[in-house]
């Protein structure tokens, strides 16, 4: 059946873009109103692609044939994202921020780990680089949060050049190491230096986005803000995976030898994709910290970067929609398991160990061919 006709797959899409709104909406909205919101978007859908046939994002054409079905998942998170906010109250909202705060961290991470197969056990690091840089400057400088997220990217992306800069003939467990000491090194001096970050007390009245005069102060705000991000780096992050870039940094993580053999500049590469992740981070921090008003070091510590992993790991590390389902997953799971919080953890590890076994390469991950 050609791509043209779909009239076959479409009840499937819609189906496959309910269920998982309603699946989504479950911790929060509560079995009937997530069946509410199932049915009405089950019933809204084929009216759409009714009303809508030219449009390139309609359900049939964004759930059908032409997206893989690893990344018809992740659209289907982002679909949901969008629809699902008017129903929640304000600790929905931020459980969404959350998540998508976790989402664009886990993307970045990905690049390092996933595409170019450098493990790096302090990536938090770069997430607290962004989130000081516009704490600081906008209580010292004044300086707005629009040009600070842009400040907190290139700070954290020029660490991360730093960082890999010394470390371009490290691989595996010694690439870690190294990073580990980096993230401690930073979370102890963000510490103690209290002259400039505050130490142990952080910084307050960090300042909050504003557009036209209007300062964000709900956290639907903000949500709206950190969705539009995380869409836009996933695009931005799908365009390098398919550029001849993201091809060499598979290859280099396929086999750095072969990949040098072949003419690629794996010490260019590496740290590109080392700046381009740590960047993402950067970006998320000022983000957090515009968000919360106020940063600590104990914000930033040596376990947020193993969840991030953890998160990468779970959707599956080199795709694209892994590392979202993986946050997704991760950040909605201990709400849904709320009333079981005596067993969530062990549950958690079970479900983990349970992947490793049936799943090594994560839920969206692909077999080596």
């Amino acid at each position: 059946m050609s791509e043209r006709n779909p009239d076959m797959k479409a009840p499937r899409n819609y189906l496959v873009v309910s269920i998982s709104a309603g699946i989504l909406g479950l911790p929060f909205l509560g079995v009937i109103n997530s069946l509410i919101l199932l049915a009405g978007l089950f019933l809204i859908l084929p009216l759409w692609d009714r009303a809508n046939p030219e449009k390139a994002w309609a359900a049939t054409s964004w759930f059908g044939s032409r997206m893989p079905g690893a990344e018809r998942i992740g659209a289907v998170i982002l679909l949901s994202s969008f629809i699902l906010p008017p129903f929640l109250g304000s600790y929905g909202q931020d459980v969404l921020i959350s998540m998508c705060l976790y989402i664009i961290l886990a993307i970045g991470l990905n690049i390092h780990v996933g595409l170019t197969g450098m493990l790096n056990l302090g990536y938090i690091a770069f997430y607290a680089v962004g989130a000081y840089s516009h704490a600081l400057l906008s209580t010292r400088f004044a300086v707005p949060f629009w040009l600070d997220l842009f400040i907190g990217a290139c700070m954290a992306g020029g660490f991360g050049f730093l960082l890999c800069l010394p470390t371009l003939r490290l691989r595996g467990d010694y690439l870690a190491i190294v990073t580990l000491a980096f993230g401690e090194m930073v979370r102890i001096i963000l510490n103690n230096w209290d002259s400039l970050t505050g130490g142990p007390n952080g910084i307050l009245g960090v300042k909050r986005p504003e557009i036209s005069g209007i300062e964000f102060t709900r956290p639907i705000h903000f949500y709206y803000l950190i969705l539009v991000m995380t869409i836009l780096l996933i695009i931005v992050t799908r365009r390098l995976i398919t550029s001849r870039i993201g091809r060499a940094l598979m290859a280099i993580r396929e086999d750095e030898l072969a990949a040098e053999a072949m003419g690629i500049n794996t010490s260019r590469m590496k740290l590109l994709a080392f700046s381009i992740g740590a960047a993402y981070a950067g970006a998320a921090g000022a983000f957090f910290a515009a968000k919360q008003g106020f940063v600590s070091p104990e914000s930033f510590n040596f376990l947020e970067s193993v969840l991030v992993l953890c998160m990468v790991v779970l959707g599956g590390m080199g795709t694209l929609f892994g590392p979202v389902l993986g946050a997704s997953i991760l950040v909605l799971l201990p709400e849904v398991l709320r009333e079981l919080h005596l067993y969530r953890m062990l549950i958690f590890g079970i479900a983990v160990v349970s992947m490793m076994i049936f799943m090594p390469q994560g839920l969206l991950g692909t077999r080596k061919q």
